[in-house]
């Protein structure tokens, strides 16, 4: 994971100089004034202040509150509907709609791990989204699915998902997919990220220990390449690494028995261990090589290279994504959990960002765009933390600002929906460039409405509780 530790080096290498927190375009208001025993027509266009105050008053009068984001409990199997009345609002929003993007502004919230799972609690049961993939490792959440009963929901947790997410407020969530694997209508895991996330197999199903000891050493040789400055190097290790990896991919089919044997709860194992094996091939033979490059470039003050691993890395999970929605579940509506950055319709026009590239939402085809609904999450407040687990305060909203807008309601948790609306007085500042703040410290602009299909402030939030 490199989006919060790179991203701070490389804002400092953009100008924001230029961006201007703007008023909307309003309408004028018109007022005869006598010049010469003349009536004049006069335009006074509103104040800055008198702007920011309808905006604010529209907020109040159309966002939702949520009464809850705890996760619910459920009874006997199933979450009583009431218990989701305050989340209603979403049906009418969602009814067309296959995927729907779970975004973050930062990847340390714990209030966000918290209001996601009780989001996909209710997508799940209420609305039928049967399968969440990850911004994790296809391979991991693979694993993690495939054993899903036969570990407790913490082991599961920790086999599927980046660090960043092993909280006690994510565990919830975990073991709601865990009991729903006895009932009629399981929660499948998924991922669509390509980036190695420790070993995703230990390969006891190829029952060929010296193989299988290959495979190992190749995994940790890759990790290792990773972070390093030397690139004629890797170009000299590359064959080898890469000719483990077709051995093992050839065996797949021929050990189809030992593989559902292994990961018993996950039907699609061939498909996603190959498709696994394919990524690992594509990751040494191009993504490694642009990593290293990127190394050698960032102590250079460079960010070409980075920015490349980064279209690289979501063109990639972009695939996968397809692929899963395609390939292995063709019939089923899908819940993505990612950070904004990922989801959000077209980052390459966000200005302040450090990533200034078109990654996986604005690669999205036209044809799933139309039927996603991506949903910002956002902060006003209070605390958070790095991908290193660090904690940062969140800066106070500036005035005029997304967070500075939604957080007029005075609410906890404030929901707007943006797709929609019709621009008009109260709510043109979701057509125009507004700031917020990613991570809660780095200002970006953009139109709320051209990114997001809706979006969720949690007031206040407070780092993780995290499980080693």
């Amino acid at each position: 994971m490199v989006l919060l530790s790179l991203s701070i080096a490389f804002t400092s290498l953009l100008s924001f100089s230029n961006v201007a927190n703007a008023s909307a375009a309003v309408p004028a208001i018109t007022e005869q004034t006598t010049v010469e025993n003349k009536y004049l027509d006069v335009k006074q266009a509103r104040t800055s202040n008198e702007t920011l105050q309808d905006w604010k008053s529209w907020v109040n009068d159309h966002a939702y509150s949520l009464m809850s984001i705890q996760p619910e409990k459920l009874e006997k199997q199933q979450i009583p509907s009431s218990h989701f009345d305050d989340l209603d609002m979403l049906k009418p929003l969602l009814h067309d709609k296959r995927i729907v993007f779970l975004g973050e502004s930062s990847h340390g919230v714990a209030e966000f791990n918290l209001a996601k799972t009780r989001i996909i609690q209710f997508l799940h049961q209420e609305r039928g989204y049967n399968v969440l993939a990850f911004e994790s490792g296809m391979g991991n959440v693979m694993n993690a699915q495939g054993q899903i009963d036969k570990q407790a929901a913490q082991q599961t947790m920790k086999d599927a998902i980046f660090g960043v997410w092993w909280t006690k407020e994510t565990l919830p969530l975990f073991e709601y997919a865990k009991t729903t694997q006895q009932t009629d209508q399981p929660l499948a895991l998924a991922g669509f990220d390509i980036q190695q996330q420790g070993p995703f197999t230990n390969g006891d199903w190829l029952k060929n220990s010296e193989l299988a000891k290959q495979f190992s050493d190749v995994e940790e040789q890759l990790a290792e390449w990773s972070s390093s400055k030397d690139l004629q190097g890797y170009r000299k290790a590359k064959p080898s690494i890469t000719d483990v990896y077709t051995q093992v991919k050839s065996q797949v089919k021929l050990k189809e028995a030992e593989l559902k044997l292994a990961y018993p709860n996950e039907p699609h194992i061939v498909k996603l261990m190959e498709r696994t094996l394919a990524d690992r091939i594509r990751l040494a033979g191009e993504y490694v090589e642009l990593t290293i490059q990127s190394n050698i470039e960032i102590e250079q003050n460079n960010p070409a290279s980075f920015l490349k691993t980064m279209e690289w890395r979501d063109q990639a999970m972009l695939e996968n994504l397809l692929w899963l929605s395609t390939e292995i579940y063709p019939t089923e509506k899908f819940i993505v959990w990612a950070h904004n950055d990922h989801i959000r319709k077209a980052q390459s026009e966000v200005m302040g960002s450090p990533y200034p590239v078109k990654l996986m939402g604005e690669r999205l085809p036209d044809i799933y765009k139309k039927y996603s609904y991506v949903l910002g999450l956002y902060m006003a407040g209070g605390e958070t933390a790095n991908n290193m687990r660090e904690p940062m305060k969140v800066l106070p909203p500036a005035k005029g600002s997304v967070e500075d807008i939604l957080s007029s309601t005075n609410k906890p948790y404030t929901f707007i929906d943006l797709r929609n609306r019709q621009n008009e007085r109260g709510n043109s500042w979701m057509f125009e460039p507004r700031f917020l703040y990613s991570w809660g410290i780095m200002q970006e602009s953009l139109v709320p409405r051209d990114q997001y299909d809706g979006l969720l402030l949690i007031y206040k939030v407070s780092t993780p509780n995290y499980v080693k």
